[in-house]
């Protein structure tokens, strides 16, 4: 799924611009899906910008936090999920967040979890993990849960999932973007509810302007 090899593929980024290359398949997709968003072009520009400076800052810092924080940019809105071991280390991150003077809001979804679940969630987060066989039931597997969501909403009708990004995190579905109308945003809220795995939600989706 896009959304869980975008992290490698920002690293892979990073190295391929120093040297002049395209980049990786991931991000040709991405960019395909950028076509058909409602987000503006320059707004698309900086959040790509804003999320390239976000997640190599954290792989600078510490790849282990590269891999455990996801950072979904949305119209210079930012939502960050995950989980950590450590409330300083939330806090640290949130502090390089808010430094970046091109982001209007910030979410704070990271979770502070045991050291034994942060090694369960890493297990999980491996593409491996979301076969069935790996896992003692699909609910357990966030890489799963978001697999099943896109599926479903690509194939919605009235329903333009390029313009939500979202992310599954011990059961809790984060959802960020903005919809076309209530009534679409109602329809994506009741899919990702009656995902099996899904346990709550938390929408940071906005309504597009009449």
């Amino acid at each position: 799924m896009a959304l869980r090899t975008f992290k490698r593929c920002v690293v892979g980024l990073l190295l391929l611009a120093t040297l002049g290359l395209a980049g990786c398949t991931t991000v040709v997709w991405e960019t395909a899906k950028k076509l058909r968003e409602s987000r503006a072009g320059d707004a698309q520009f900086t959040d790509t910008k804003i999320s390239v400076n976000l997640m190599s800052g954290l792989a600078e810092k510490d790849m282990g936090l590269f891999m455990d924080v996801n950072a979904d940019v949305w119209e210079s809105r930012v939502l960050l999920t995950g989980t950590v071991t450590d409330a300083s280390i939330r806090q640290e991150v949130v502090r390089k967040v808010r430094a970046d003077k091109r982001i209007v809001k910030i979410y704070d979804e990271i979770q502070v979890v045991s050291a034994a679940k942060q090694a369960q969630q890493r297990e999980l987060a491996k593409p491996q993990g979301s076969t069935r066989k790996n896992v003692s039931s699909a609910s357990e597997n966030d890489f799963w849960v978001e697999t099943k969501i896109a599926a479903q909403l690509v194939s919605a009708p009235n329903v333009v999932s390029v313009n939500y990004r979202w992310r599954s995190v011990r059961n809790i579905l984060y959802v960020i973007g903005r919809a076309g109308s209530k009534q679409e945003l109602s329809q994506v809220l009741g899919i990702i509810k009656a995902t099996d795995g899904v346990a709550r939600v938390k929408s940071f989706v906005e309504l597009q302007p009449a």
